[in-house]
């Protein structure tokens, strides 16, 4: 065994619907713009560009039923948006055998500290100081493609308060599923336990402290968020 000089952090994991083995995870890759219309919400072209990634950390990924309001932002969105998580995976897969390599799929939110990545485009610098925050990948339930196969088409949504902000349909993805995790391979070597959330459509704005999301896709059930005070 390993001698290390402090004890090493528990792995993120997940839980699994219907199973009470958990999900270890690795990466957690996020696709840009990945919803037309989102990006002319958000002033970019919605032609079908190449797709654009950054990272969040394992660690980042939350099962909580409450989202703290990070600090040094006055601006934190919601993007609601469907997780795929892997079982296996290489480097250059192609499209066609992608799918081969999806454990299941979850809901997860993309947290944003939008005033902090706005700093951050403008200066031309990452944006992991508004994306990549604590606790700001809230996440649902796996559900394994045993049991429900690989949706490509349904409708997704979340509210807040009762009030629909994002009303969308996997159909609208630019980059479908399989083509993501193939682009993404060319980069990356892809393995078990990577997780990639897949874009989010249209509606993103601000919440409140106090305020419940409610978020919802076809097959893959709900998902209900307060936001609380940091702790």
């Amino acid at each position: 065994m390993p001698s290390y000089v402090f004890d090493p952090p528990s792995p993120s994991a997940l839980p699994i619907a219907g199973r009470s083995e958990l999900f270890p995870v690795r990466r957690v890759y996020c696709i840009g713009r990945n919803y037309a219309a989102h990006a002319i919400e958000m002033g970019h072209d919605p032609d079908r560009e190449p797709p654009f990634f950054f990272q969040k950390n394992p660690d980042n990924l939350s099962t909580s039923t409450t989202f703290p309001y990070p600090t040094h932002s006055e601006d934190v969105h919601h993007e609601a948006e469907m997780a795929v998580m892997l079982q296996s995976g290489s480097a250059n897969i192609a499209t066609d055998a992608a799918l081969d390599h999806v454990f299941g799929y979850a809901l997860a939110l993309d947290m944003t500290r939008r005033d902090l990545q706005a700093t951050a485009k403008k200066a031309g610098r990452p944006w992991e100081i508004g994306k990549a925050f604590e606790h700001s990948a809230p996440i649902g339930l796996i559900h394994p493609v045993s049991s429900i196969g690989h949706p490509d088409h349904g409708r997704i949504q979340l509210s807040v308060n009762g009030e629909l902000r994002q009303d969308g349909d996997l159909s609208q993805m630019i980059w479908k599923v399989p083509e993501i995790i193939s682009y993404l391979s060319n980069y990356f070597e892809l393995s078990k336990g990577d997780v990639i959330l897949t874009g989010t459509p249209s509606g993103v704005g601000a919440v409140q402290r106090g305020d419940r999301m409610n978020m919802s896709i076809k097959g893959l059930g709900e998902l209900s968020i307060v936001v609380s005070n940091l702790r």
